[in-house]
């Protein structure tokens, strides 16, 4: 999707810090290492919206970027990733918790999974977290290109049974290299927006 605008408005540590727009949102959740940075990219046509390190975890606040006026997508801290402190683990928590409970701009969440690997223990909790928020859920399945064509569809298969998908939950796979999956989860994130 062609966006005339995609910008960061913000990296919030607190609710104080949230944009006061009333712009639908949807929150972007995933491991450290998933390709969040290149999914937002990718999805918004821009190079260099999100920045993609070279070391996992970078995202330490949320990150508000503004679509068209029309969207809001909420990047939230990677999890899995070992090198960060205990406090700061419970700092993500809170900033996660508040966001969920009070935010009454959020519409759905997409997940993303590494499609090479079968969903992590933290992967199952955060989609038991969005879950337990009766919100709209999008599963994306990353790095796709890097699965062989013949692997494919069974390692998707073994992917959706892995996450015991509930009604209306989909899995998608993506690619940010060859845009595999591209307009699919688009038309599936406007659809949760626009609801």
């Amino acid at each position: 999707m062609q966006f005339q605008k995609a910008e960061l408005v913000i990296s919030a540590p607190d609710r104080r810090s949230w944009p006061d727009t009333h712009l639908p949102e949807i929150v972007l959740a995933g491991r450290s290492n998933v390709g969040k940075s290149s999914f937002i990219n990718a999805m918004c046509g821009r190079k260099k919206l999100a920045y993609v390190g070279s070391t996992p975890g970078k995202t330490r606040l949320l990150n508000f970027f503004n679509l068209d006026d029309r969207y809001m997508l909420v990047d939230v801290p990677g999890y899995g990733y070992a090198n960060i402190s205990k406090q700061q683990l419970l700092q993500f928590g809170r900033m996660m918790e508040e966001y969920f409970n009070e935010r009454e701009q959020k519409k759905g969440a997409v997940i993303l999974v590494d499609a090479r690997h079968m969903p992590s223990e933290d992967d199952h909790t955060m989609l038991e977290y969005i879950r337990y928020f009766q919100l709209p859920i999008i599963i994306v399945a990353t790095k796709i290109d890097k699965v062989s064509k013949s692997r494919r569809a069974h390692q998707l298969s073994l992917i959706r049974k892995d996450l015991q998908l509930q009604d209306g939950e989909q899995l998608y796979p993506f690619s940010s290299a060859t845009k595999e999956g591209e307009e699919a989860i688009w038309q599936a994130m406007k659809t949760i927006l626009e609801a």
